[in-house]
């Protein structure tokens, strides 16, 4: 059997480690360390004694009536998907043809790579500044890219480009901007309220993080309907599961559970940040619940390589263009008292 010569010649997305056995202390792929809100566990047993000889609500309404009075639009203007990576798939397979280009930041999220190399498409990174601003470039018409993607918080970083400044790139591009805002509720701002004034902005959202949903798989985009029309048309049929559209319309609805699990993340976010700096990393000052750290004395493949074998996983990331580092996922505080207590050994060895 032959691929397609592209399928042949990528890589493909690598996901962080994801270990099935063993105890370990896992700080390396972005979980939300605490159970998710108890009205979901609630809203999955009701599911599964009435709702599983029958396929799923291919619209997911239910979702899209409690996410639209949340965010203040009609529910028409909301897609969801199987996590956002599935309207990351869409957006790409709807904008992106073979050999157009795809504009992304680097570094970030590698998946948008892999997306654009599945459509046998071009992909232009345009490189970060190094206090992580975006260059005039990202907002170019240069290269004529057909679809942009800008993850906001950014990973590995959790730096934000400013609202106005999302607006004026918008403003300027030719094609379409997503803003990916999978870190977006931890995050001081976003820019969902850009949406209305541009219909070439385009949010998406995950449950993942901020809801403790990561197994489940289901997030959402936010676009004029105008362009849901058209992911529509790409999306598979039953997208998202009954037991998920069920689960993750439970889990937005508990809004006091979201405000008191974030005021939790960003509390340990702050104090792990400034402790890691008394050990004299780098911290690059995070709107995620993951902070991206450097040391100026210590190699940091090493570091993950000495934490994994103590139980501790972290990520190490290097990016072409522009180095290496780790980013640590922000547990609960036992878990950052664990992984800080094993940092102290190696850095003062």
């Amino acid at each position: 059997m032959r691929p397609r010569p592209n399928i042949a010649a990528m890589s493909g997305y690598t996901p962080g480690e994801q270990p099935q056995v063993g105890k370990l202390i896992k700080l390396n792929t972005n979980e939300n360390p605490y159970p998710a809100s108890t009205k979901v566990m609630q809203a999955i047993r009701a599911t599964t004694e009435t709702a599983l000889a029958r396929y799923p609500d291919p619209h997911s309404t239910a979702f899209r009536h409690v996410a639209g009075g949340i965010l203040g639009v009609d529910s028409e203007w909301i897609l969801c998907g199987n996590g956002s990576d599935d309207l990351l798939t869409m957006l790409t397979r709807t904008f992106v043809g073979e050999g157009e280009t795809l504009r992304m930041p680097n570094p970030s999220y590698t998946l948008y790579r892999t997306l654009a190399e599945i459509q046998g498409a071009n992909v232009e990174m345009i490189r970060f500044n190094d206090d992580w601003s975006l260059p005039d470039s990202f907002g170019s018409s240069d290269g004529d890219p057909r679809l942009a993607f800008l993850p906001n918080p950014n990973s590995p970083s959790g730096t934000v480009v400013p609202m106005d400044g999302v607006a004026e790139i918008a403003e300027r591009l030719p094609c379409p901007l997503v803003v990916d805002e999978a870190y977006g509720d931890f995050s001081d701002s976003n820019c969902i309220p850009l949406v209305s004034a541009n219909s070439k902005v385009i949010v998406t959202r995950s449950l993942s993080k901020s809801y403790s949903l990561a197994g489940l798989r289901f997030g959402f985009a936010v676009a004029q309907p105008e362009v849901i029309e058209q992911l529509v048309k790409v999306k598979d049929s039953y997208n998202c599961d009954a037991i998920s559209i069920a689960a993750a319309t439970a889990a937005l609805a508990d809004q006091a559970w979201l405000a008191d699990n974030r005021r939790q993340i960003l509390s340990s976010r702050e104090r792990f940040s400034a402790e890691l700096s008394q050990l004299g990393f780098r911290v690059q000052p995070s709107q995620a619940n993951f902070v991206w750290c450097t040391h100026p004395e210590h190699s940091h493949e090493s570091i993950y390589q000495q934490l994994k074998s103590g139980g501790i996983l972290i990520r190490y990331m290097s990016y072409d263009g522009w180095g290496d580092g780790i980013r640590i996922t922000i547990g609960t505080d036992d878990q950052l008292d664990a992984c800080l207590s094993e940092l102290q050994k190696i850095v003062n060895a």
